[in-house]
């Protein structure tokens, strides 16, 4: 892809990143909702936006189901911004996100006539799921079905690109989740009983390995 086309989806990016505060306040718990952010504060969400789409571009700028993965990672992003907040993962985003990457990792197959990335799609979305139902189950464990939803809407693009990006796709969240919560311990920032997001991780593990790719 030429400069020109990453320089304009990295703009595009940092578009995304203006609305995504406002709009993930619309699926914030009002008692949770975070105070207005002045300053470079102001520029955090655009930039991080930028760099995602930036990111999907160099990495996978030849794939015709890029635009498919831009639309994911702008639903995710705001995913991302209300667990923050509220420790929650809205269903309506995350099936938006699941039904965005079915039906247009769908069409990229049909058009491209490659049906056997569909099925691994569709493969990656059940592994993604059952594995993240397995963990939920599991006594003691604080995954929460929310998060197994959103594993397996993340399960389709990372299916598409393959078995191997798929298993660093399900890996990755929990070493990420799992080094931060020891950081956070050994700082003393916070305790074994805390609740602590899964769904950033979620998110950074699957757009990580994507990128990698």
């Amino acid at each position: 892809m030429s400069t020109a086309a990453l320089v304009g989806v990295a703009l595009l990016g940092g578009l995304v990143g203006v609305v995504v505060p406002p709009l993930a306040l619309r699926f914030t718990d009002p008692q949770a909702r975070p105070r207005p952010r002045r300053g470079a504060w102001v520029w955090l969400s655009p930039m991080v936006s930028a760099a995602v789409f930036g990111g999907l571009v160099v990495a996978q700028g030849d794939d015709p189901a890029l635009p498919v993965f831009l639309m994911v990672a702008a639903v995710g992003l705001v995913l991302a911004r209300v667990d923050l907040a509220c420790l929650r993962l809205p269903d309506p985003l995350v099936l938006a996100a699941g039904l965005v990457a079915l039906a247009g990792l769908t069409a990229t197959a049909l058009l491209a006539d490659e049906p056997a990335r569909l099925l691994g799609a569709l493969t990656g979305a059940t592994v993604a799921g059952a594995a993240h139902v397995l963990l939920a189950l599991l006594p003691g464990s604080r995954l929460g079905f929310g998060d197994v939803k959103l594993a397996a809407a993340l399960g389709l693009p990372l299916g598409w690109l393959g078995r191997d990006v798929l298993l660093v796709g399900l890996l990755l969240p929990h070493l990420l989740h799992g080094t931060l919560v020891v950081g956070l311990l050994a700082a003393r920032r916070v305790r074994r009983d805390t609740l602590l997001p899964l769904g950033p991780a979620l998110l950074a593990g699957a757009w990580l390995a994507v990128v990698l790719d």
